[in-house]
């Protein structure tokens, strides 16, 4: 089922010029666009479905530094401050709060690693606390048994996915901007080698620039143009209940089950990094990239089915400028939900947290992780088509960072001084090697 969402007003007509379009209204395009219009130019955001509805609202929410890889750390931790800034500036509520993220634990090597972690991060200005057995007891009693131990990062905390991309949506119009929604990006338009438009299913826009934040999309997309984009997808469910246990933390993390209250005061369940890989075309061309990061996983990642073929994101054939694309035919994803980690999520929550018993399951939802081989960004403009910025491929990391991503992408974009380095964000870095390298903290 498709997870909660507040819908947004489209801009009626589409304009015939733009100074830049944004294709992809996640919460990468939203900000996008946002900090665009903030400067004074005309921006077109177009979306071949709804504000938010694909993974933007169907993750957890979590807008974290803790556990960050060094490379995204800086956007992280700005991100933190722009999503505060965005509440002031607009007036929008985005759901967003530091409430502090609480991760426990009773496995030494995990409790190792967010140490070392930890001390790399302080190192770097980024307040997290590690907790001692007795620490992490008093802030998990609602779960009613020991930890050796924890972390509470106190400056991280949580947005609202049902309304953050629809209220910046909102902001973008106040500003002068557009939003279309159900308007499919075809492709593109070329004068001497360089971007010269956006073809819609709705008509041209006349443009120097363009950001591709396709999500799920992208790689294929990427494709049509001529671009190598190593991108896969994992197939994540989640389930919520109703609220009415007020005494759990806002948040939980522990290996078996994580907990993230909603802005209903209701709670999402899921199981970190658990997944399912469904087969595609596009996935079985880049499965050397990504090779090092399944075999690294493979104990939360199990095969999937058919779904990423019914859905039609990655496939590798050619479409054309003046018929339906298959993002017309599939206009928001929405995969099969995995009944069995639905059960055992929720069964993992029920013996985590015992509170949780008398709360009625409302919804469960699943949507597509769009990944790098490294698990990082990829963020520059193209070099065989100039005009053209990616912005895809946040791993799971987009909704959190998103604030951060989409400021340094308007800098790029409008040639102001970018907010942080952006050159380890580069996808130039894919060509490289075949098999992606991980950062070192």
């Amino acid at each position: 089922m498709p997870a909660p969402l507040t819908l947004v007003e489209s801009t009626p007509e589409l304009p015939e010029r733009a100074d830049v379009v944004v294709i992809g209204a996640g919460i990468v395009g939203v900000f996008t666009a946002y900090y665009l219009a903030r400067r004074g130019l005309q921006v077109a955001l177009i979306e071949k479905g709804r504000v938010g509805a694909e993974q933007s609202s169907r993750n957890w929410g979590w807008c974290r530094q803790q556990n960050r890889d060094a490379r995204e750390l800086p956007m992280a931790t700005l991100a933190l401050d722009l999503w505060e800034r965005f509440a002031a500036e607009t007036g929008e509520d985005t759901g967003f709060s530091r409430c502090g993220l609480l991760y426990l634990s009773n496995d030494d090597a995990e409790l190792a690693g967010w140490a070392r972690w930890g001390n790399f991060a302080r190192g770097v200005g980024v307040k997290t606390q590690m907790l001692t057995a007795a620490a992490a007891a008093e802030h998990g009693r609602v779960t009613g048994r020991p930890w050796k131990g924890g972390v509470f990062s106190p400056t991280d905390g949580t947005a609202d996915p049902s309304r953050a991309a629809p209220a910046v949506a909102r902001a973008v119009i106040r500003l002068g901007g557009t939003v279309h929604q159900g308007c499919a990006a075809r492709g593109v338009e070329t004068e001497g080698g360089r971007l010269s438009a956006v073809v819609t299913e709705r008509g041209t826009i006349r443009t120097r620039a363009a950001v591709l934040s396709g999500g799920a999309w992208a790689s294929s997309f990427c494709r049509q143009l001529g671009i190598r984009f190593p991108q896969a997808t994992i197939r994540q469910t989640v389930m919520s209940v109703g609220p009415g246990a007020a005494e759990l933390p806002a948040t939980l993390h522990t290996a078996g089950v994580s907990l993230t209250r909603r802005g209903d005061g209701g709670y999402l369940l899921a199981i970190s990094g658990r997944a399912r890989v469904d087969p595609t075309p596009q996935f079985l061309r880049f499965a050397p990239q990504f090779m090092p990061m399944f075999l690294r996983r493979w104990r939360s990642l199990s095969p999937g089915g058919l779904e990423g073929l019914r859905s039609g994101h990655e496939r590798l054939a050619r479409w054309r400028l003046d018929a339906p694309t298959p993002m017309e035919r599939m206009r928001i994803l929405d995969p099969k939900v995995d009944a069995t980690t639905v059960r055992l999520t929720h069964r993992r929550a029920l013996e985590l947290v015992p509170a949780l018993k008398a709360r009625a399951v409302t919804a469960a939802w699943a949507g597509y992780i769009d990944s790098t081989p490294d698990g990082v960004p990829g963020i520059g403009e193209s070099a065989s088509l100039p005009g053209l910025l990616l912005a895809a491929g946040f791993s799971g990391h987009g909704f959190g960072i998103g604030p951060g991503a989409g400021h340094l992408i308007a800098d790029i974009v409008s040639g102001a001084t970018p907010i942080v380095d952006p050159r380890p964000y580069h996808p130039d870095r894919f060509q490289a090697s075949a098999w992606g390298q991980v950062a070192e903290f």
